[in-house]
Order: C-alpha cells, then structure tokens, then sequence
C-alpha cells in the first residue's frame, strides 16, 4: 500500500539551487533533502535511471543508480517521494542523486504528450487539472494570480482598511448595471438574487461607522461570456470614508502598481499585443473624449443617428443613457491603449455618485481603461438619502423605457443611509481582468482556473 504521507520535504527550487553550486559531477554526499512530485520524464542508461521530477515550485533531474533504489517499476504521471542529495551531473544538469525512491500515488490514466502538452484550448478549460500537471507556464499563471491577490489585500490591509463579508444571496440585488441570477430561498419562501456587486453592503458599512473597508468577493451576472466577460467573476470593492474620486483614483493607481510588481518584478506589461506601464496614467474627461469625435450630444435622435450611420446597432438601445454608453464603448473606450482614467460620467450612468461643483449632469465617477479593457470604476460615493431615492426613481423610468439592467431601487439602503453617512470614496477592481492585464492574457478564461462552459451534451 502506498505511504500516506511523505513529511519533511524541501522544494524542488530550492534543492536544485544548491545542484546549481556544485560542479558537474560533484554530489554533496553530506547533504541530504527529501523531495516529492509527478515524474515526467525517464530516460535509462544501464545501471543509471534518469527522471524528471515536478512539484509546484520547478523542475529537476533524479539520478537513481539501481543499485542503491532497485529496479524501478514507474510510469509517466506517478507520484513519488525521493531522498538523496544535491548533485550535477556529468553535463552540469542540477540534479538529485537518490538513495531511496518510494510511489506514493499510481498513475492509472496515460498522460498526454508530455513534450507538447495539452494543445486544444477548450480541453484545457475543461480538465484544468491536466493542463496544470502538463504545463509548466499554467501553473506559473495560478501562482502569480494568487500573489497578485495577496499583493492587493497586503496593501489595503497595510493602508488600515477592514476586510469584510457581505451576503452573497440577497433579497435585492443593486450597485452596477446587470441581469441577475435568481433563486428561490424554502427556509424564507422568497425570491432571492445572487449579488451582482457588493457595494449597497459595503456602504452600509461606512454609515455603521467602520469607515475604511474592503471586500474581495465573487460576483455573477447573468450574461454571456465574452473575451472580458464571465458569468461569475472576482472583483474587490473597497470604500473609504472622507475621501472622494480623486483620492481614489491616487490609491488605485497605488495599488495597481504594487500588484504588478509584487506579480512581475516591474509595473510595465504585455496586454493584447500593448506594451503599457502602469505606473504611467493619462486622465481624461467623458465628455472630452466623446467631444474629441464628434459623438457627445444630449439629443437622443441625433445621437441615434450617428450610431447607425456609423454601422452600430442601437435596436436594443431604449434611452439616452443607453445610447451615450453605447458611444463610449465604440468610439473610445477601444482607442485607450495606455493605462487611462475616463472621468466625469453623465449622472444617467452613475445612479449613486455625486455631481461636480460645476455641472448638476456630471457625476464624480471615472473608469480605469488598459488597452480597451475597463479594470475598475469609482466614484465619489452619492450619501445624501433624499438625493439617492430621487435618483433611484430615475432608474425607474429607465427600466420603464425597456433598459432590463436600470437599477432597481432599494428603500432598505436609503433607510441606511438616512442616518447619515460620510462621505467616501468607492471603488471595483475586476480581478480577472487585472488578472489578464499582468499576466498578458487575452482572454478572462486563461487566468479563470474552472471557467464555464456549455455541456458538451
């Protein structure tokens, strides 16, 4: 029976960086490591076997003379646990020279091409599992994701933030622009929705008094798949009392270079063929840069129009709002190659942000664009109750009008809110897609380990 467990064992890097200090064919008879991991390779050269060893962290080379490990009865895929002690081979390959070896897990399925690895795209979303064990480069991926992650959460912990949980099943869904999914509690016998943002909970927060929090969290809205878009998707939301959007711009841009460097070593990155640096932002108004073409107007017709001449389809646009963004998302948003924030929005797309000194249409809100992608939107956080029913009774007529993803209203939050809160600062990060930006990814299923997929049936 196989061992269940194998204790005490050293990493494969670090056991190949001390191999890396011996010359070729020396052995450090005096130290002895313990290793264990999938073999990958063999080779067989008489009286010497020659494997592959991988564990999470690298690679490296076992030498096992039979005479000290016996014959070895091992297939590609096994999983083994090895003693031995650091050594180069003759050709200067860091190595481990084995005094035991024993098979802690069977193989019972061959392996896939082990030099090619898995080639069908779709094969590799659906058995994650064998793309990892194949692929060095996806493995690298899951790990540099996960300390991008920590990364962010290691900074806003460190600027005094709170990290929270809020409801994922919520009697109301609210806080961005979405078709919900919907279920049904038998405990309460009602309706309930999975939360398609975590920002209504969030604030109720910042009126409670916790001031500076943050939740990292999945999302799920009820949409179809596009190269920046999953059904269900991580994102963190954090919201900062006494700040505005201009303090949050500053903070996201600390915090994108922190994760990028923490990922990669440097804050400059490959994204859909772009080479962008995102410690460098350019920032510039909505109305700019729709002015900037020809395409801000407040005349629905006129701006229905220049749509269709220019070939968009606005069939399924019911109102202004709708239109506008529409325009945003096919004049500017793909021409944002650099690392950008889009500010100043129309208050028709931003229900719960509060408007300029200077203009009662525009609302303190920005996106942040890299190369035609939105990573993350932000706001100066609305926090007067009356301003935000009045604004929700706009989103009403919107949904009227036939726009399914208007905000839906929630008096519960306006009561929150009608015992005073604070100003503050808000703002989303799409995980996933900061994800594709820093790991050079062109599509959100690379740097999503399950995603979705249809059945094959």
């Amino acid at each position: 029976m196989a061992a269940k467990r194998f204790p005490d064992r050293d990493e494969v890097a670090a056991v190949r960086a001390e191999a890396e200090q011996l010359e070729p064919g020396a052995t450090d008879e005096s130290t002895k490591r313990r290793l264990a991991g999938r073999v990958m390779a063999r080779r067989d050269m008489g009286k010497l076997v020659f494997l592959d060893l991988v564990d999470r962290s690298g690679r490296i080379q076992l030498i096992c003379p039979t005479d000290r490990t016996g014959e070895l009865e091992l297939h590609l895929g096994d999983i083994v646990g090895v003693t031995g002690s650091p050594a180069q081979s003759r050709r200067g390959e860091p190595s481990l020279q084995v005094d035991e070896l024993e098979v802690l897990a069977r193989i019972r399925v061959p392996l896939p091409d082990t030099f090619h690895g898995i080639e069908d795209v779709e094969l590799r979303y659906r058995k994650r599992f064998l793309d990892l064990l194949m692929s060095e480069e996806s493995r690298d991926d899951a790990i540099r994701r996960a300390r991008m992650v920590s990364a962010i959460r290691a900074y806003l912990d460190g600027e005094g933030f709170l990290e929270v949980e809020t409801p994922i099943l919520q009697p109301r869904y609210g806080g961005g622009f979405a078709e919900p999914f919907v279920t049904h509690s038998e405990l309460l016998d009602a309706e309930l929705y999975l939360r398609i943002a975590d920002e209504l909970y969030l604030k109720r927060l910042i009126v409670g008094g916790l001031e500076k929090v943050y939740e990292l969290s999945k999302d799920f809205r009820n949409e179809s798949y596009s190269y920046k878009h999953s059904p269900e998707f991580t994102q963190i939301e954090w919201y900062e009392a006494y700040a505005d959007y201009k303090d949050t711009a500053a903070r996201l841009k600390e915090l994108v270079a922190h994760a990028a460097v923490a990922t990669n070593g440097t804050t400059v990155t490959t994204f859909r063929g772009a080479r962008v640096d995102l410690a460098q932002w350019q920032e510039i108004r909505f109305v700019d840069a729709l002015e900037e073409r020809g395409a801000w107007t407040r005349d629905e017709a006129k701006l229905r129009a220049r749509l269709s001449e220019d070939g968009v389809d606005v069939s399924s646009d019911r109102s202004w709002s709708q239109l506008i963004d529409h325009a945003y998302s096919h004049y500017v948003e793909p021409l944002l190659i650099e690392p950008t924030i889009i500010y100043d929005w129309p208050i028709e797309l931003s229900p719960f942000a509060r408007t300029t000194d200077e203009d009662d249409k525009i609302v303190e809100r920005f996106e942040a664009v890299v190369n035609g992608m939105e990573i993350a939107n932000a706001f100066s956080e609305l926090n007067d109750s009356q301003e935000q029913s009045a604004r929700f009774g706009l989103q009403a007529v919107e949904k009227v009008g036939g726009n399914a993803e208007a905000e839906p209203g929630d008096p519960d939050y306006v009561e929150a809110m009608s015992y005073g809160m604070a100003p503050n600062g808000g703002c989303g990060v799409g995980i996933d897609r900061l994800a594709m930006v820093l790991l050079g990814k062109d599509t959100i299923r690379d740097v999503i380990l399950f995603p979705g997929l249809r059945s094959r049936d």
